[in-house]
């Protein structure tokens, strides 16, 4: 079971370890999340994404263009990453103490 089927959290997830173009981040998402998001959901997360400030364009590589986090997209996605982590330690606490 994949952790979340976010794309914008997924593509700055892959972000975070370096700039990357299009293709690698589906692959490195699909290593990491177990979810294969199809070009369309791709490229419409790096659209709202780069509109929002949390990513930005890098100079062309022959066809490839290279994303990367901007110091915004590296503080909101600490943030986000931190949400989540609250979340699943009160929900496993839950569980514990349900048992």
């Amino acid at each position: 079971m994949p952790a979340t089927n976010d794309p914008n959290l997924l593509v700055l997830v892959s972000l975070a370890a370096g700039p990357r173009h299009g293709h690698a981040i589906l692959l490195d998402i699909e290593a990491f999340a177990r979810v294969r998001l199809g070009p369309g959901t791709l490229y419409g997360a790096i659209g709202r994404l780069e509109a929002e400030g949390l990513i930005e364009p890098m100079t062309a590589e022959g066809r490839r263009r290279p994303y990367r986090l901007t110091i915004r997209g590296r503080s909101s996605l600490a943030g986000r990453l931190h949400g989540l982590n609250d979340a699943v330690q009160t929900g496993l606490r839950r569980i514990e103490a349900a048992s």
